[in-house]
């Protein structure tokens, strides 16, 4: 945790060395006051010498106002040491989820690399401003009390050897307890923010099914668990308090009756006893606010290792050592699948999503891929951008393995609308430019038209410079398709794949979409899944899949002719249509 918290301090290093070297002054003039108050109480006062006691009081003022500069200053600079870390690893964190793959997001979950970026560096963060502060401040004054207190009296001293090893024993107990309860208490933090994430992003299709109730049934279960989880360290931590109080008043009490006999005896001074109390109330407040800091470490650490355990996590997907120094073939747009296989890491020792998948897409062929839920079309072209890596054979684009590109050079070649589709909270006219921030007034406009996105995007009263709500909900689907296709368009790839992206519109507008492509992407190659035979029946070929291996191929009529499985999806909507 310590290499943690030096890495991630650049920026902020001399704030971090500065707050303890405060804490530290303060720390010497509150111990200075209590000495400075024995010599007036012993000294000055029965000598009656007033003008002694004006500059003792003087010099206890001046104390107090240094400790208290001191001490503002350590707060502010541990502030800004704590609040640049979090700053410096939330950005390292944010930077490290964009290299992962899809596969490596499907690990940690989106929910819980939401969980690790906030809560968890929150208490990270939180951790080093006391730690800056708490844990410098208490051991130095704990030392320093200590030392002070057996040179005013070490037999009254004897008294903390037998309070503070129970205390620290008490701690020490505490540490133990707390720590699995606090990893258990982040992961339950997860669990809640998965529950909500999903209700969130679903929250139209709850309220279609009517299912608020059992929404809210499985919020409680998330919640209620958090909240026993919370529990079971909160209420350790509120047990051991008496115990300490105990342990203080009881070391106190000790001391007053002890001390007060020696003062009777005339064996110490009276000053010197309520400087001894005071000491003894620093060193056992010290223990104390090291049991806290140490809690409160307790859970940083449980923070850490989720945190770690990310920046740790080599991505399954990244470029090949050599990849910047190879030379690229020009962008064609050919792809070829050479006995490929897949299956998803999370599947463990499960069948193959996809088995031995070989055919090759020529530059500029419009290849469609048909078949039923679960049979890996989404699968199969996620391979090709590589947000997948194959478990067997290899993809080729433009006679490269795609293992061998860099992945910016490889994904700059491919312009993709995933089957969800996914706009970003802006206008219309940045969530365009995502598919080529250097894109031309006239190639934006250009690339609606074509999308048939033009007519829509007009109609709104700012045009382009509409605004949309984060993942684009005040547009229907079909015109968040269509915005889609123009934001892959614009990109002028050599390789567009549409995944289902036209389920969405009208047949009508599908064919306008179509006729654009054979227009204005005629040397692109298009890879296109879909549902509707009416979407793929004019693709140079169609490839139908079926349990993880293609079952047939060819073009619309030599399947209509050939293939039992698209006979029987075309007449499943033909008939749909004749009803």
């Amino acid at each position: 945790m310590l290499q943690l918290f030096l890495t991630h301090l650049q920026g902020y290093k001399r704030q971090a060395v500065l707050s303890p070297i405060l804490i530290v002054l303060e720390v010497i003039c509150e111990l200075l006051l209590p000495l400075v108050m024995a010599e007036i109480v012993d000294a000055a006062i029965p000598a009656g010498d007033e003008t002694y006691i004006f500059i003792l009081g003087a010099a206890m003022l001046a104390l107090a106002l240094i400790a208290m500069a001191c001490g503002v200053g350590s707060a502010k600079y541990a502030t800004i040491a704590s609040q640049g870390f979090g700053a410096n690893l939330r950005q390292c964190l944010f930077d490290k989820v964009q290299e992962f793959s899809f596969a490596d997001i499907d690990r940690f979950s989106s929910a819980s690399l939401i969980t690790r970026m906030t809560n968890d560096v929150n208490a990270m963060t939180m951790m080093l401003a006391m730690g800056l502060r708490m844990l410098v401040r208490a051991p130095v004054m704990l030392i320093a009390a200590l030392a002070i207190s057996i040179s005013l009296n070490a037999r009254l001293a004897l008294v903390l050897a037998v309070v503070i090893p129970v205390m620290i024993l008490v701690i020490g107990v505490l540490m133990k307890l707390c720590t699995k309860l606090f990893e258990t208490m982040q992961k339950r933090i997860d669990n809640l923010n998965n529950t909500l994430q999903e209700n969130l992003v679903a929250i139209r299709v709850v309220k279609a099914f009517v299912r608020e109730n059992f929404e809210r049934k499985k919020f409680k279960k998330s919640n209620d668990e958090l909240m026993e989880a919370a529990l079971a360290v909160g209420l350790r931590i509120i047990a051991i308090l008496p115990v300490m109080m105990l342990a203080m008043n009881g070391a106190t009490v000790a001391v007053l009756y002890f001390g007060g006999r020696m003062v009777m005896g005339a064996e110490f001074d009276l000053g010197s006893l309520q400087a001894f109390i005071n000491y003894i109330f620093q060193i056992l407040m010290s223990v104390m606010m090291v049991a806290m800091s140490l809690l409160q470490l307790s859970r940083a650490q449980a923070c850490a290792h989720r945190i770690h355990e990310v920046l740790n996590t080599e991505p399954s997907v990244e470029d090949a050592p050599d990849a910047a120094q190879r030379t690229l073939p020009a962008p064609r747009g050919q792809v070829e699948f050479r006995d490929v296989s897949f299956k998803y890491v999370t599947s463990g020792t499960g069948d193959d999503v996809l088995s031995h998948i070989s055919f090759t897409v020529q530059p500029g062929q419009f290849v469609a891929l048909v078949g039923g839920t679960g049979t890996g079309k989404s699968t199969l072209v996620n391979l090709i951008p590589r947000f997948y890596d194959v478990t067997g054979g290899a993809v080729l684009v433009d006679g490269m393995d795609v293992r061998d590109y860099p992945l910016e050079a490889l994904r700059g070649r491919i312009g993709m609308v995933l089957q969800n589709n996914v706009l970003f909270s802006g206008t219309i006219r940045e969530n365009l430019k995502w598919g080529n921030p250097d894109a031309t007034e006239e190639e934006v406009i250009q690339a609606a038209k074509d999308a048939q996105a033009y007519d829509f995007i007009m109609s709104f009263p700012d045009g382009f410079d509409t605004n949309l709500s984060q993942g684009g909900v005040n547009v229907s689907g079909g015109q968040k398709q269509r915005l889609c296709i123009a934001r892959a368009m614009l990109r002028k790839p050599a390789v567009l794949i549409l995944d289902d992206s036209t389920s969405a519109v009208d047949s009508t507008t599908e064919a306008a979409i179509r006729a654009s492509f054979a227009k204005n992407l005629k040397d692109t190659t298009i890879i296109m899944i879909a549902q509707r035979i009416s979407s793929v029946q004019y693709a140079d070929e169609i490839l139908i899949l079926d349990d993880d291996h293609i079952a047939a191929r060819g073009t619309h009529e030599e399947l209509l002719k050939t293939s039992p499985i698209y006979q029987e999806i075309y007449q499943s909507q033909q008939e749909g249509v004749g009803g």
